[in-house]
């Protein structure tokens, strides 16, 4: 038991060093891209070509003065960038190892819980600084995000049921033979737009309108605050891409290609970035609930009738 308990301690720690290493050069790699779709050539001084970017950045931000406004609520100001990052790494725990690491049989639900805790760190955040600035797009955020939970939250049901089951590795099995992404594409689009608005990502970071709200509602962070903000938000579009690649493109863990699959992906929401232009407020809440919640309860009710199909033809 106590060999189980310490190889699980040291699994989990070895996952969350990965993904803050991930983190750190995903953010170089987004710094590339941008570069190339505007024609310039992003970062190449520091070391070569600029790979050691990421720790120069790293270093500067946690070595900065932190500063914090005199009226705000200073507990709560100070650990939300801390409560987000624990949260954008914990739910990484539901990654579909099958050695040594906590298996999760209902990893789906964990996700979920993870998520919606997420929203907490945000909106309290904006809160505690005191500024009208951060509080609107703290507002923003939590109305975005609770838009786009009950869509991505009905798509993960539907497959829930065509699966039958809430842990992530049933998913390998049920994509031997074909992925799920060929028989549910407008799902996949679906889900991929909602990972977008979920990690305030462009077209729909209206928490963080640099034209209206200055940065939003981490305006008032500095340092390493800001450096814990960022953090989480690229673990959380590294974890999207990696529960993308689980649900549609095929969950075999253990292959080269997933990771390569993760990669185009996380590629996929940098070029969004570069490319399209950020929603009005009112088209990304139309889009949330008069386009993504009545395609996602079709097609729930499709692969419940489905799967009562299949099970009368199996009786």
């Amino acid at each position: 038991m106590w060999f189980e308990m310490i190889m699980n301690l040291l699994s989990s720690l070895m996952l969350i060093i990965c993904v803050l290493v991930g983190v750190a050069f995903l953010t170089l790699l987004e710094r590339k891209v941008l570069g190339y779709i505007q024609i310039r050539s992003g970062p190449n001084s520091v070391g070569f070509i600029g790979f050691l970017q990421p720790f120069a950045d790293a270093v500067k931000l946690f070595n900065s003065e932190q500063v914090y406004p005199m009226l705000s609520n200073y507990i709560l100001y100070y650990f939300c960038p801390v409560g987000g990052l624990f949260l954008a790494l914990l739910v990484w725990l539901i990654f579909p190892y099958f050695t040594f690491l906590i298996s999760f049989n209902f990893g789906v639900l964990f996700f979920l819980c993870c998520t919606s805790l997420g929203v907490y760190t945000v909106m309290i955040a904006g809160w505690a600084s005191n500024s009208n600035y951060a509080l609107l797009g703290g507002l923003r955020a939590v109305a975005q995000t609770i838009s786009y939970e009950v869509s991505l939250a009905l798509i993960l049901i539907s497959f829930i049921f065509l699966v039958d089951s809430c842990c992530l590795n049933m998913f390998m099995y049920y994509q031997d033979n074909i992925w799920l992404i060929m028989v549910s594409f407008p799902l996949g689009l679906a889900w991929f737009s909602s990972c977008l608005a979920e990690t305030n990502r462009t077209p729909f970071d209206f928490a963080e309108g640099e034209s209206e709200l200055v940065s939003g509602f981490n305006v008032e962070y500095s340092s390493g605050g800001f450096a814990l903000i960022f953090m989480a938000e690229y673990a959380s579009i590294l974890f999207m891409s990696m529960l993308f690649c689980v649900i549609f493109l095929g969950c075999d863990v253990y292959s080269m290609m997933f990771f390569v699959k993760l990669v185009m992906l996380s590629c996929l929401f940098i070029w969004v970035r570069g490319t399209l232009p950020r929603f009005r407020y009112d088209k990304l809440m139309y889009l949330a609930w008069s386009s993504f919640l009545p395609l996602s309860l079709n097609f729930l009710i499709f692969y419940i009738g489905l799967k009562l199909l299949l099970i009368s033809i199996n009786f």
